[in-house]
Formats: C-alpha cells, structure tokens, sequence
C-alpha cells in the first residue's frame, strides 16, 4: 500500500475511534460510570464550560469536577449529534473537532434541558484516542417549563438558579453576520 492510502486509512479508522470516545463520554455521565469517565481523558487534559461552572485541569481535577456534578445530579441522558473532526496535518496523533449535542437531566429537583457544543481536542496516546480538552458551551440551558420562552431571549441559561446571557451565538465569531441576518427579519 501506498503511504498516501495508509494515511487515509489511518484518519478513517481514527474518525471512527474518536466518534466512539465522544459516544463513551455520554455512556460514562449518564451511566455514572466513573472509571470509564477517568478512561477517555489524558492525563493532562482539561475540561471548562464557558460560563465558569465547570474547571478542571490534570485527570484527577477532573475527575474531583465530576464527582460534585454527580452529587447533585439524578438522571442525564446526552445525545450527541454532528460532530465535524478535524486532523492535525503535522502531527498524525492530534485532531480537534466540534460536537454538536442535547441533554436532559434532573438536577436539584428541577428537570433541566440543554443545548450545547463542545470544543474538543483530542490526542491518541499509546494508540489510544483521548480527550486533552473540551470546552462546553451553551446555546440554552433551562428548566423545562421555561424552555419556550426562554428559546426567544438571550438570558438562556437558567440552571442555577439566575438568568445568564447564553454562550452562543451571541459569542461566535460569525455573530455579526448572523445578527445582520435576523436585524432585517
């Protein structure tokens, strides 16, 4: 075989792996599953969300970051949607991507829903595709019974308690060309 045929077979396969990695991080939160949880970040990996809620650096900051979500969390259920991965062309071990995703969860006796993406970096260490950061951000996260009013305002994230401008669109870079659409709407 070809190098150039390896190559792409090689990004299939890691296209593959990594789809499932992102699909293992829903089954750990959701199932509660700590180990596997621990499993799919690096070492060094970091996890934040945009807002600030959520902050940890090295796997066992992470992990520690886990454990107090899990505390006040009942049930979850996170569907992830399109991701888009992108491979580093000068290093075969490195990719980013974005992952497109729903949740639902019960949590300090409010049922909450959310849309959200992620910001991913991934890196295969030992052969293995890991999480070496993800950042979470919001377009809406709400309590159920506010979800249609909440949809039309800004202040979309009230998960805690408080009404928060939501991470995006309003954060993106394209947000000026996106508002200059609905400006004449």
């Amino acid at each position: 075989m070809t190098d150039d045929i390896l190559k792409r077979l090689d990004r299939l396969e890691s296209r593959n792996e990594i789809l499932e990695l992102i699909a293992k991080y829903c089954q750990a939160c959701d199932d509660r599953d700590v180990p596997l949880l621990r499993s799919i970040f690096t070492d060094d990996a970091e996890v934040r969300s945009q807002d600030g809620m959520m902050q940890g650096k090295g796997i066992d900051a992470i992990m520690e970051m886990y454990r107090k979500r899990f505390e006040v969390l009942a049930i979850s259920v996170h569907w992830t949607h399109d991701n888009m991965i992108v491979f580093d062309d000068t290093d075969t071990d490195r990719a980013t991507g974005q992952c497109f995703c729903h949740a639902e969860a019960h949590r300090n006796g409010q049922t909450l829903v959310g849309s959200l993406r992620y910001e991913d970096e991934y890196r295969r260490t030992n052969g293995v595709w890991q999480f070496s950061r993800r950042l979470l951000k919001f377009l809406y996260y709400v309590p159920v019974q506010e979800y249609p009013e909440a949809l039309g305002s800004k202040k979309r994230m009230r998960a805690y308690g408080d009404q928060r401008d939501a991470d995006y669109p309003e954060t993106l870079d394209c947000y000026n060309t996106w508002a200059r659409h609905y400006e004449g709407a």
